[in-house]
């Protein structure tokens, strides 16, 4: 009852008119304490601005959170996207080198020399003197073992990698000096200059670099075939079985074959 004035004033009214009728005035002033007392209750609990503000702001979930959680999706996001890239980049960068070769007309793969092909090259080598290049160096094994020997030895790579890995090898193994490797195709080099030629081939480049050599190299020179002989050649020596065989032979035996001065 309390809640709404205009019963509360009725009541009032009533109170007082009984008071004045009944010359009672004690129903006058229970009556007023009781609406009074009612208002009192009914009329909300003032609180200041400030408190209001702060409550306010209590309750309030801030946008900015939930836009941190966002950014640091992204970033990882952006990171793992930048760490995917680079790595893919790194492998082909790495592993080109290593597959283009198995893309030309002729494929000569890279094939580590092993101990026995290693021997039985500088086998062949004794009492050889001269400068000696290794046709398609690889990681440098046969240069580095001819540049042990003695021999001012040179190895022509095309892959950049194994190049820079061999001239580490050679300075590793203090042979720096006389063992040079350099980034070329075989196909553009001259080897006039060179008495003594290893070349780890496959079959179908015999043929091509038997006529190569032939008009290139000088009559005292001496050709050592790793893993495959030369198709036409007839070896002076032969030393080894299976893979680790190695084929020597004299320019002078083969120019002689057909003719040639």
């Amino acid at each position: 009852m309390g809640s709404q004035p205009g019963v509360q004033c009725s009541v009032l009214a009533l109170a007082v008119y009984l008071a004045l009728v009944s010359d009672r005035p004690e129903l006058f002033s229970s009556a007023l304490w009781r609406i009074t007392h009612s208002v009192r209750h009914d009329i909300p609990r003032w609180t200041h601005p400030a408190t209001l503000e702060k409550e306010r702001l209590s309750e309030f979930v801030p946008p900015t959170s939930l836009e941190a959680n966002r950014l640091k999706k992204s970033s990882w996001g952006v990171l793992f996207t930048g760490i995917v890239g680079g790595t893919l980049v790194a492998v082909y960068a790495v592993a080109t080198p290593f597959i283009t070769p198995a893309l030309r007309r002729i494929c000569l793969p890279f094939v580590p020399a092993t101990t026995k092909q290693i021997e039985n090259v500088v086998k062949m080598l004794q009492c050889r003197r001269g400068p000696l290049v290794d046709i398609g160096s690889g990681d440098g094994r046969i240069v580095i073992a001819a540049a042990k020997e003695g021999f001012t030895a040179v190895g022509y790579e095309l892959n950049p990698w194994l190049v820079w890995y061999s001239r580490y090898r050679a300075w590793r193994e203090g042979v720096q000096a006389s063992a040079r490797f350099y980034i070329s195709d075989l196909w553009k080099v001259t080897f006039s200059q060179y008495s003594n030629v290893v070349i780890f081939g496959v079959p179908q480049m015999m043929a091509q670099l038997e006529e190569k050599l032939e008009l290139e190299l000088k009559d005292d020179a001496w050709v050592i075939a790793c893993r495959f002989p030369f198709p036409h050649w007839t070896p002076a020596q032969v030393t080894g079985e299976g893979l680790d065989t190695v084929w020597a032979y004299d320019a002078r035996a083969f120019r002689g074959r057909d003719g040639r001065p």
